[in-house]
């Protein structure tokens, strides 16, 4: 009989939230033995904005590299190293010992910058580049062409004085290389003595990004502009954003998932000098995905599974049937008649 009792009180402490129970055991000889206290552990509902993450593996770089060829007909006699940065205005390698500088712009040099009075938007990358490195080019008439005045020509040939070539007045193509920014040099394809005319090396943005290659579906469900979160491997968690989610599909010949089908999502940081000791890492890109607000949780241990299917919690009065909803950060949504935020309810230990 007193083991039928036993069990009872087990079973009646082990639903209650909170509850101590005491039972008292009688040894082989009748004498009774220490009681034993067993606590069961709790926590309380909360009310929180619940949102689910997407985290996908990134690789944090300088972005994809480009080819970058010469257009000058000569022999190359200086080059760059692979992980320098050229600038405006810099030297990006040498051609029958000239320099041939970098300018910025969205239109390559194809044609000589030689007849007075020529306009162009060629002749306004001109103008603009010039203008940036501190030499006066006197007025123009538009802002979107330049024109070959004789301002500019006076420009140019103080330039040219002050990189100690020819001085002409004259621009001819492949004087200068025309690039959207600052690049850093990736990798150098030639030797010095090589024909400065072909593909001189491979150069990428001075800017380091991460890119996320994204399968279809997922990346449909991101935005330019979105905001991210980037975990690095020193354990940092920083911000960012999304740069650009490519349209070009591609496809990888390697892993179990070989040929799969990817986009790329390119990233960057809201701070820079978060990854001032990080050239290349590997990352971890956290998406945000759906938002609940203002829900009552609970924490994922408190779920009960019903036989009949279904959850239920243990609050102070016993079983209490939920209905969940999002799962996120270790806690879940749940609704059930008598919860209110700040109750007990029992978690496993």
């Amino acid at each position: 009989m007193w083991k039928r009792w036993l069990i009872t009180c087990l079973v009646v402490a082990g639903l209650a939230a909170g509850a101590t129970f005491v039972a008292t055991r009688h040894g082989a000889g009748g004498e009774p033995v220490t009681p034993e206290t067993v606590a069961v552990e709790t926590a309380k509902l909360e009310r929180r904005t619940l949102s689910t993450v997407t985290s996908m593996p990134g690789a944090l770089g300088f972005g994809a590299a480009r080819p970058l060829s010469g257009h000058t007909e000569a022999v190359v006699t200086w080059l760059p190293a692979a992980g320098a940065t050229i600038r405006r205005g810099g030297q990006l390698f040498r051609a029958n010992d000239q320099p041939v500088t970098l300018f910025y712009g969205g239109l390559p040099l194809f044609r000589p910058i030689a007849t007075p009075g020529m306009k162009g938007r060629d002749v306004r990358i001109i103008v603009d580049n010039l203008r940036a490195l501190g030499y006066r080019t006197g007025p123009q008439r538009s802002r979107e062409e330049g024109e070959l005045t004789p301002g500019l020509i006076a420009a140019v040939k103080r330039w040219q004085k002050d990189l100690e070539r020819p001085v002409t007045g004259t621009i001819a193509v492949g004087d200068v290389e025309v690039q959207s920014g600052a690049v850093r040099v990736e990798s150098i394809a030639v030797q010095p003595g090589s024909p400065a005319n072909a593909q001189l090396m491979t150069v990428t943005s001075t800017r380091k990004v991460i890119t996320v290659a994204a399968e279809p579906a997922e990346a449909a469900t991101v935005r330019r502009g979105g905001r991210v979160t980037v975990s690095l491997p020193d354990d940092r968690t920083v911000k960012a954003r999304i740069l650009a989610v490519g349209r070009n599909v591609t496809s990888s010949d390697e892993g179990p998932t070989g040929g799969t089908p990817k986009l790329t999502v390119t990233i960057t940081v809201d701070d820079p000098a978060s990854l001032a000791k990080l050239d290349t890492a590997e990352v971890t890109v956290n998406f945000p995905g759906r938002t609940r607000k203002d829900v009552l949780t609970a924490p994922i241990e408190a779920l009960i599974a019903l036989s009949e299917g279904g959850y239920a919690v243990q609050g102070p009065t016993g079983l209490v049937a939920v209905e969940t909803g999002m799962f996120a950060d270790g806690r879940v949504e749940i609704t059930g008649e008598g919860l209110a935020e700040g109750a007990d309810v029992v978690v496993a230990s």
